[in-house]
C-alpha cells in the first residue's frame, strides 16, 4: 500500500475528506519525526513503538582491503511491532 492508497483508506474509514486524511498523516510523520528526533519514544500500544536508539562505536572490516576501520558511534530508529500487528502479520 502506497501513501495515496493509504491516504484513501483512511479518508473512506474515518469519514473525512481525502485532503484532511492526507493533512493528518502529513502531521503524524511531523510529530513522530520530532518526537524520535529528540529522543522520546512514540507508543501505540498494540501496535507498535518507535525509539530512537544508540550504536557504540565499534571496530569494522573494509570487505574488500580487510583493514580495520573504526566505526563512529550514531543513533538510529528502532521500530517494535506490536501485539496486534504481529497478529495481523500472522493471518490471525
Amino acid at each position: 500500500m502506497n501513501r495515496s492508497e493509504l491516504i484513501t483508506a483512511v479518508a473512506e474509514r474515518s469519514g473525512v475528506s481525502q485532503s484532511d486524511a492526507d493533512s493528518v498523516l502529513a502531521a503524524f510523520g511531523d510529530v513522530l519525526l520530532e518526537a524520535v528526533a529528540k529522543g522520546d519514544a512514540v507508543k501505540l500500544p498494540g501496535l507498535m513503538t518507535v525509539e530512537r536508539v544508540e550504536r557504540a562505536a565499534r571496530t569494522g572490516r573494509n570487505p574488500r582491503t580487510g583493514e580495520t576501520l573504526e566505526i563512529a558511534a550514531s543513533f538510529g530508529a528502532k521500530l517494535t511491532a506490536g501485539s496486534k500487528l504481529k497478529a495481523a502479520a500472522a493471518g490471525s
